[in-house]
């Protein structure tokens, strides 16, 4: 079930935007420390301690893949401990996460620092918010989506400059406690205070009100995974977002050679700018859209980009590739959740969400490896993203295939 729409999504005088604030701020700090400050742990450790960057990777690999597993346990931790007791158990592991990346001194504690930081995207990752919007919001859930997972975006752009700059000035020791602290500081009142569900609405995955009543009956996966809808949305999220790592990870390397070392750095920042211009477009027009018709521009436009990188040599030109490009990266993490809603129901949305992520997000992991392999076995990238741009139009194609029969999963 989703909020009443007796209420007006519009006014900010709404609760559901706090809902969004609390939400932007977990993404903004779960995906700066989480994925994009990777690449800043990887430099640093090495430096610190001298391990090998294969360790470092080794260790995020895990992460990723342990994150994948648990994520799919989502709406049995909801009907469990609740909403509010899952993101502060996730603010707590990834808090704890970053203080042992700061003070670690052996490997083992390299793996248990990035195996509470997949605790941390259990509690704090897209499952959870798109899970927790999707019952605040109906007719504004594209924009209240966009909105919350722009966060994310925004860690990558904020988070990780400024750890950047502290390490340079304090140390990455000193540089990591003091983000850490400001993270609590940001994201504990906002959880504790803005977080929870409507009121007077069914919760999600049998989640027990707190003044009683019976829980919504949860859904089995193995329904789930029976669901032509639900197939037709992952696998081609799966494929897409395949292609999108592998691209996001060669893209420097390919283009320093031909526009500067500069340049790629530039190119960088204008995709990560453009994927917030694009989830903020998309969001005001989203839920007056057919989701799966938008998921598919999206795809073919990031298809369109990548061949013409391949075609040019201009810096102007491959600069615009890569904003084309960019504008619909983070759309693609917008829209799984707008198809579930859609066509699979509220009552099985955190189980759908859950198993879904976890597939894609062990299928794309695979992304950057391939494009490396094929570059490898073929001396240049042309092979490489022409690959990702096929890929980008099978996916495509298989998101526009819709079941004959609509197998909605609702609440017995």
């Amino acid at each position: 079930m989703i909020a009443a729409t007796s209420v007006d999504e519009s006014s900010l005088h709404y609760r559901g935007w706090r809902v969004v604030l609390a939400c932007f701020l977990m993404a903004f700090f779960m995906f700066g420390f989480g994925l994009y400050g990777q690449g800043v742990y990887l430099a640093e450790l090495q430096r610190a301690h001298g391990w090998p960057g294969t360790l470092v990777s080794a260790a995020s690999t895990f992460s990723f893949l342990l994150t994948s597993v648990l994520v799919i346990f989502t709406d049995d931790l909801l009907a469990r401990i609740g909403l509010r007791s899952l993101i502060l158990c996730g603010l707590s592991a990834l808090g704890a996460s970053t203080v042992l990346l700061a003070l670690m001194q052996t490997p083992w504690q390299l793996y248990l620092a990035y195996a509470l930081m997949a605790v941390g995207w259990t509690g704090m990752g897209t499952v959870v918010i798109a899970t927790v919007l999707n019952s605040w919001f109906d007719r504004r859930r594209g924009l209240a989506l966009s909105l919350a997972f722009n966060g994310a975006t925004c860690g990558g752009i904020v988070l990780v400059p400024l750890l950047l700059s502290l390490t340079a000035s304090i140390g990455f020791r000193s540089a990591m406690l003091a983000a850490t602290t400001v993270m609590v500081l940001l994201v504990l009142p906002v959880v504790v205070g803005f977080i929870g569900w409507p009121a007077g609405l069914p919760l999600a995955s049998g989640e027990r009100p707190a003044g009683g009543g019976t829980p919504a009956p949860a859904h089995s996966r193995k329904a789930l995974l029976a669901n032509a809808a639900f197939w037709t949305m992952v696998l081609p999220i799966a494929i897409a977002l395949l292609a999108q790592m592998g691209f996001i990870v060669h893209q420097v390397t390919f283009l320093e050679p031909l526009i500067g070392r500069a340049s790629a750095g530039l190119a960088v920042t204008i995709m990560a700018a453009m994927a917030v211009v694009g989830r903020l477009s998309l969001g005001l027009f989203v839920d007056r859209l057919d989701p799966r018709l938008a998921c598919a521009a999206s795809m073919t436009s990031q298809a369109a980009a990548l061949f013409v990188l391949l075609q040019s040599t201009s810096p102007t030109a491959l600069l615009v590739c890569c904003a084309v490009y960019g504008f619909s990266i983070g759309n693609m993490i917008t829209f799984p959740p707008l198809i579930i809603q859609r066509e699979i129901g509220s009552a099985a949305f955190a189980a759908a969400m859950g198993l879904g992520t976890s597939i894609s997000g062990v299928v794309s992991a695979f992304g950057p490896g391939i494009v490396g392999l094929v570059r490898s076995l073929t001396g240049n990238y042309t092979t490489a993203f022409a690959m990702c741009v096929a890929l980008d139009l099978i996916a495509a194609s298989i998101v526009l295939w819709r079941p004959g029969r609509r197998a909605k999963l609702a609440a017995s």
